[in-house]
């Protein structure tokens, strides 16, 4: 076993947290008769070694390993090392080549090219295993056989023969996606498989989840060939799929407690949300590759997942809300009725796939208004039923739900909210999540501040893990702007300096900032910051200090200074209070003409915008030409500088064929592509459009959705 193991020098390779020498012992550990010790061996290996997918020379190299693994059948878990050497595949060929099949360099050397050669060389060991009579081992390495068998002849034929022969619907399901896999990487398969897919789709001899598949996966070899029949044919399919598999309840997460000792609760949350977004519940789950298959046609995908989000089984409604959820995230267009959907199974006995509806609509909560009375009625009928202390109910699917629709609900700056919010601050349990959106209730403002001001007084600063909680708090002071709270910023920042807690000194300063002369005692403290050598509490302090009423003769040599500097975060936010000082920070023009030139346009818009406020319409022609070549070049630069040539109006009018090209997209756009931006970029470019072209004002943009 292992012949060779030890002849490899796996302590100069290394993995995603050093040198690779506990790769052999790893490897020992999972043919262990112990459980705990095979579990802990594959948590290794997918953590360090397989890190994020990641695929390193000492991943390919265990690649042999892996395989004798899986051929022994001594081997307690073989199901899950064919899984784990089907992902080491999957990832090298997605991370290590380019769509033309080009290798993709890397430095330091990755091990795609490396592990996908012996993978292929192997290849007619996947049709073996596929062959096995573990069911769980079939099942694993049924995707082997799309991605590593070579002669679309042989792999075809292979494919045919395992779907003949295999029953379950989980095996039969991955088969065909692997015909679907196989099409897209050899062409020479792709008419023998899409014929074969068509085939199946219309075989009323196969079942309706086998047909919907195959359908699914035709469509995604073609998409382009995509007719008018498809989408009637697969919600047939769903309807007939809804009626031949039985209803279950959504099983309960596997139990690996998280480690929290020493880390911050939304850190905790936020591997939580990702395992729960990772998991499947469905065969029809593979929808989600028809939906991308369809793409920017949003009224045939919302008819699909209208159908989804009707089905009597709870897993195929929960897989529906989140496609439902990256369909508003990712196109553009209305989806009002799709929001509409979404808010009908608040009302669901279910209350994980009531938590996931209200999850989608906080997703979106820019345009989740259409759901506004039904994120209220939902909140009122659990505190109705439950109490007013649902917030912290006992039971972990309750109390989700109930955070969840609180917390997009207060998004939509709705006071209904309230209750809840100020129940969980006054208990404490999961105050966190509520203080995320209380930002959004400053008319709570006289409730909301004496609760926030002691939750930041009882975080003890002493503790790294500790600062994520307080820069939460100190964002929604600032945002809520009671000068009530700048007593309690003012001893946080302190406490802030005292133990080099940098981030927090930096949201203290903002805070102080938005508090403007309120927070004049802070002064001295402020000033002392101003040459602090962190690469953002520096700038901060600049700013602060010019909010509290600062002098500009003490601000501008400052700024002029930062404008200097190497560091670009240094350079942007002086960019922007000079831009915020405008006309009397002249004294910065030459630099700021000068960083026109800088070679990274996020810093050539920020000092472009500023040139506008301090120079105006002399420095109009500079400053389009380099908002609209960095919009050009970095689309996610659209939204700084749409709000840029909104405030330079009719001078802008050069930017009118830019501004309609980017309202033409069907994808979302701006900084981070996300709906809050999207849609904000939305609005001003339309406004701005009609401010510029105002013959323009009643025709509509043309976009395809």
């Amino acid at each position: 076993m292992f012949d060779g193991l030890d002849d490899i020098d796996w302590a100069s390779m290394e993995h995603a947290y050093g040198p690779a020498e506990e790769v052999p012992a790893l490897l020992w550990a999972l043919r262990s008769p112990e459980g705990e010790e095979r579990r802990k061996a594959f948590d290794r290996f997918y953590g360090a070694v397989h890190h994020q997918g990641s695929v390193y020379a000492p991943t390919a190299a265990s690649l042999p390993f892996l395989f004798e693994l899986a051929a022994d059948g001594a081997t307690p878990d073989r199901a899950a090392v064919v899984a784990l050497v089907v992902s080491i595949g999957r990832e090298s060929l997605d991370r290590g080549f380019e769509d033309d099949g080009t290798e993709i360099e890397y430095y330091p050397p990755m091990g795609c090219a490396q592990a996908v050669a012996f993978l292929r060389e192997r290849g007619a060991e996947f049709a073996e295993l596929a062959r096995d009579p573990d069911p769980d081992v079939r099942l694993a390495a049924i995707p082997g056989l799309g991605l590593f068998l070579d002669g679309a002849g042989r792999a075809a034929a292979v494919l045919c023969e395992r779907l003949a022969a295999e029953r379950g619907i989980a095996a039969r399901l991955r088969i065909v996606e692997a015909a679907a896999t196989l099409a897209l990487r050899l062409p020479a398969a792709s008419h023998q498989v899409t014929d074969w897919l068509a085939d199946l789709a219309a075989d009323p001899g196969q079942g309706p989840a086998t047909r919907l598949a195959a359908l699914v996966q035709r469509a995604h070899c073609a998409p382009h060939e995509i007719g008018e029949d498809v989408v009637p044919a697969a919600v047939g399919l769903l309807r007939e799929t809804a009626r031949a598999i039985p209803v279950r309840r959504i099983a309960p997460a596997p139990s690996r407690p998280a480690p929290t000792q020493g880390v911050a609760p939304q850190i905790v949350a936020a591997f939580e949300d990702l395992g729960r977004h990772t998991r499947v519940h469905t065969p029809t789950t593979g929808l989600r590759t028809f939906h991308e298959a369809l793409g920017a046609r949003l009224p045939e995908r919302t008819t699909v997942l209208a159908e989804q989000l009707s089905s009597p089984d709870p897993g195929s409604r929960l897989d529906a809300l989140r496609m439902s959820g990256e369909l508003i995230r990712t196109w553009r267009g209305d989806h009002t009725r799709l929001l509409l959907l979404v808010a009908d199974q608040l009302t669901t006995a279910d209350q994980e796939v009531a938590a996931e509806a209200a999850a989608v609509l906080e997703s979106c909560h820019p345009i989740a208004a259409p759901a506004r009375e039904a994120l209220a009625a939902h909140i009122d009928a659990q505190r109705a039923a439950h109490g007013p202390h649902v917030w912290a109910a006992p039971d972990a699917r309750l109390r989700r739900s109930h955070q969840v629709a609180v917390r997009a609900l207060a998004r939509l700056g709705d006071a209904r909210a309230l209750p809840s919010l100020l129940a969980a601050l006054d208990s404490d349990v999961d105050a966190w999540r509520a203080i995320q959106v209380v930002e959004h209730l400053p008319q709570a403002a006289d409730q909301l501040v004496p609760r926030l001001c002691d939750h930041l007084r009882r975080i003890d600063l002493s503790h790294q893990r500790t600062e994520m909680s307080a820069n939460a708090i100190l964002s929604a002071l600032a945002a809520l702007a009671d000068p009530a709270a700048v007593p309690t910023a003012v001893d946080t920042l302190g406490a802030a300096v005292r133990h080099d807690q940098d981030g927090v000194i930096q949201s203290a300063l903002k805070a102080l900032g938005a508090f403007g002369p309120a927070a004049t005692g802070a002064r001295d403290t402020i000033r002392s910051l101003t040459t602090a050598t962190d690469a953002q509490v520096r700038p901060a302090a600049v700013a602060a200090l010019w909010a509290l009423g600062g002098d500009l003769a003490e601000v501008m040599p400052l700024l002029l200074d930062l404008l200097d500097d190497r560091i670009i975060f240094r350079i942007r936010d002086a960019a922007d209070l000079l831009g915020e000082i405008g006309p009397p920070a002249s004294d910065a023009l030459p630099r700021l003409r000068h960083l026109l030139t800088h070679d990274y346009e996020w810093v050539r818009v920020h000092c472009a915008a500023a040139l506008w406020e301090i120079g105006g319409e002399a420095e109009a022609p500079a400053v389009l030409d380099t908002l609209l070549q960095a919009m050009a070049q970095n689309p996610a630069t659209a939204n700084h500088v749409v709000a840029c040539l909104d405030r330079i109006g009719p001078l802008a009018a050069p930017a009118l064929p830019l501004l309609r090209e980017q309202l033409a997209l069907n994808r979302r756009g701006g900084r981070f592509g996300s709906v809050d931006h999207d849609e904000e970029l939305q609005r001003l470019g339309r406004t701005l459009i009609a401010r510029l072209d105002p013959p323009a004002l009643g025709a509509p943009v043309a976009r395809t959705v």
